[in-house]
């Protein structure tokens, strides 16, 4: 190669590295995408029982995700409805009469009995004070009528009484202690109701599963998650402005996304961050021009369109001055 060929190659060689290195206009950012995972798991210890879901699935809201074994919290379940039913048939006899119907049909035939022999007392006496005067009885007789007239009344009064008491209900505070009772008992019966639903994870959202922690018959400690969820809502693009372009940016303020080999995206300005901070050692960042930045959030309108971990460039509506 002649030298004046090579210096020409040299030229065009400097040409291509300095438009390499030219800088990005002032509205462009360099970011990344984020997704803020669910992590789903038991809140008591537990053996996977099921899996129905696989790593990459789609799920809609309310999907099951896994479910725990229960047999504990089944046999909770059944101990709290055996109380209820106690504590509820507690309550039903402090509202009924104090004595059943049976017993209460005994003592309306003594009140029969007592009522004829208040009767035949009764008769036995007029007929005494009408010989008496006549002297055909003696004052001993009419004593011994009267006597017995007013032990049957008395008799009859309290067959009367125990009628009365046995139709009425326990006092008002043996009735309110028993609904307390009833009260405590079902909320016992909820709880075990809720501990036991809960051995059944389902999503709360539309999502994807990332990651699988456990597999079917492993098992699960208190507070671990079985799986990670990534619900469309909660994947945003970050991205850090310089201070000198953070007046161009605004809450609700459409941007545009862009990265390596898919569609560009739009997406809407949903957190600005009130304290700068140093350029952050990014491996997406392209220079370091500013070193005091703001972060910035946006939503992107789709979601689907955008994967966590993935570099993009972002672009303001106008160019920053």
């Amino acid at each position: 190669m002649s030298p004046a060929r090579a210096r020409l190659s040299l030229a065009a060689l400097a040409l291509l590295v300095l438009a390499g290195c030219s800088a990005p206009p002032d509205n462009q950012f360099t970011g990344y995408v984020e997704g803020d995972l669910l992590f789903i798991g038991p809140q008591e210890a537990g053996r996977v029982v099921t899996l129905p879901v696989a790593e990459g699935s789609a799920v809609k809201a309310g999907s099951v995700i896994a479910t725990v074994e229960d047999d504990v919290q089944k046999a909770d379940l059944a101990a709290a409805n055996a109380a209820l039913g106690e504590a509820q048939a507690r309550l039903d006899k402090a509202k009924a009469a104090q004595q059943r119907p049976e017993e209460i049909a005994i003592l309306d035939a003594s009140q029969r009995r007592a009522s004829a022999a208040l009767d035949l007392s009764r008769i036995e006496l007029e007929r005494q004070k009408t010989l008496v005067p006549k002297g055909a009885s003696s004052q001993a007789n009419l004593d011994t009528a009267q006597h017995q007239y007013d032990q049957n009344q008395a008799s009859l009064d309290e067959i009367r009484r125990q009628i009365d008491n046995a139709k009425i209900a326990s006092r008002d505070e043996d009735i309110a202690a028993a609904q307390q009772a009833v009260m405590q008992a079902q909320a016992n019966r909820d709880a075990a109701q809720i501990r036991l639903d809960r051995r059944t994870l389902k999503t709360p959202s539309d999502a994807t599963v990332q990651t699988l922690y456990y597999r079917v018959g492993e098992l699960v400690p208190e507070g671990r998650p079985v799986a990670s969820l990534l619900p469309p809502g909660l994947v945003k693009v970050r991205f850090f402005v310089p201070q000198a372009a953070l007046a161009e940016i605004a809450l609700g303020a459409p941007v545009a996304v862009s990265c390596d080999s898919c569609p560009p995206l739009t997406a809407d300005v949903s957190f600005i961050s009130d304290a700068a901070e140093y350029t952050p050692p990014v491996i997406y960042s392209r220079e370091e021009r500013a070193k005091l930045v703001y972060l910035v959030e946006a939503r992107p309108r789709d979601p689907s369109a955008a994967r966590p971990g993935q570099p993009v460039t972002v672009t303001l509506a106008g160019p920053a001055r």
